[in-house]
């Protein structure tokens, strides 16, 4: 099953690319890795979620923006490459989570984008993985991501 199909089975749909806003681009190649730049929570209407863990969001609702981040990593890397199909292994995950001083979970928060990667690309999801507490994150969304992906030609 591709992962594209696996995408549809779960009812999720990629939402389109976020245009930077800054002076950088969404992706880069060096040779068969595919570096994402960090992506955020970013819903269809534009907006973030604003919350910071251990205050004022609950990791139940920071899993799921993780779990949004992700579908827009996957996003970015469909942009990239055309065809899922194409990703041989997630290489790297770091997690970034807005989060208090005292906050200790983060893995679990960041466990939404390793979940639906492994949900959607199967064994190939599978990665090594830093999940990190922040003291701000931009527009004061909950989580942001980075990854590297190891691309077949």
């Amino acid at each position: 099953m591709t992962p594209e199909h696996r995408l549809e089975k779960l009812g999720l749909k990629l939402p389109e690319v976020p245009v930077p806003v800054a002076n950088y681009v969404p992706w880069r190649f060096a040779g068969n890795l595919l570096y994402l730049s960090g992506q955020g929570p970013k819903q269809s209407d534009g907006t973030y979620k604003v919350g910071r863990l251990g205050r004022d969001m609950s990791i139940e609702d920071a899993y799921q923006e993780a779990r949004l981040t992700g579908l827009n990593l996957l996003a970015v890397a469909k942009a990239a490459i055309g065809d899922l199909s194409r990703i041989e292994a997630v290489v790297k995950l770091l997690g970034m989570v807005n989060a208090e001083p005292d906050f200790s979970d983060h893995p679990k928060v960041i466990n939404g984008c390793s979940d639906l990667f492994v949900d959607v690309l199967g064994d190939a999801g599978r990665h090594a993985r830093s999940a990190v507490g922040m003291g701000s994150l931009p527009n004061r969304m909950a989580v942001e991501i980075e990854v590297i992906l190891l691309i077949r030609d």
